[in-house]
């Protein structure tokens, strides 16, 4: 699955999926344009990724806002400005809710989960998709919430359904250009923003029990789909939504 010589973005680079993605790209060829809000863990990163790119590759950070549709525009033309083209977007910029009755649920709380985890994948593909080419793709980041109905999550799988059915008409959009759109959904992953690691290890094997694998995942069993729904192994996948939960859907 080389990636040599393209051009790629993540958003949410700086710690989880997004993280474990661009180690993997980097050590895969690619010329990596990082984005996050969080700068210190973006030169983190970086740092990391230098570290196992290959002697041709070069990666620069882009610190912006995923839900600020400016800031967005902003980032895609800085780096076409200094890396000519884009390849492929990994939109995985987002945030892990709590759990909160929807009578509960206040304004502040709607607008900044639709707006990072939606809004953000619009934007980031709206001012992408006018650079890419054929044999371009976009992965988006949805969930099991974005598959399956949880109590007290409501607006957490507004957004994860929303980004599964804007995908896919993406993905009808412009699969004619040989561009692709594809979804993973994963399951209990183990990130710093995962409500179950937040929780402790109540919580953590609550979660590991869930799934028919009986663990939760890796950032980089995600990591290793998002690399193939890039590379020409998933050529003929458009429209997609991969499951990466080790079985926690399998009763549904």
């Amino acid at each position: 699955m080389a990636l040599t010589g393209k051009v790629v973005i993540i958003t949410g680079a700086s710690s989880g999926i997004g993280r474990a993605t661009a180690l993997k790209a980097a050590s895969s060829g690619a010329h990596l344009a990082l984005g996050d809000i969080n700068t210190n863990g973006l030169q983190d990163v970086l740092e990391e990724c230098n570290a196992v790119k290959a002697a041709d590759a070069s990666h620069q950070i882009f610190a912006f806002d995923v839900s600020d549709s400016t800031q967005c525009n902003q980032s895609i033309e800085a780096v076409v400005a200094h890396f000519g083209k884009i390849d492929h977007l990994f939109n995985c910029a987002g945030i892990n809710p709590t759990s909160i009755a929807t009578e509960d649920v206040s304004d502040e709380t709607w607008d900044k989960l639709i707006n990072t985890n939606l809004r953000g994948v619009f934007s980031m593909t709206r001012g992408c998709l006018p650079h890419m080419k054929s044999g371009s793709s976009i992965v988006n980041v949805s969930s099991v919430c974005g598959n399956y109905p949880v109590a007290h999550f409501a607006v957490y799988c507004a957004a994860k359904y929303g980004v599964v059915g804007f995908s896919k008409s993406v993905a009808l959009e412009v699969g004619s250009k040989g561009v692709r759109v594809n979804i993973v959904a994963p399951g209990a992953i183990e990130t710093p923003t995962n409500s179950a690691v937040r929780g402790g290890a109540a919580a953590l094997k609550h979660a590991a029990d869930e799934s028919g694998l009986k663990r939760i995942g890796r950032p980089d069993e995600v990591a290793n789909v998002v690399l193939f729904l890039f590379s020409d192994q998933s050529s003929y996948m458009n429209g997609a939504v991969l499951d990466i939960d080790g079985g926690l859907g399998i009763w549904s």
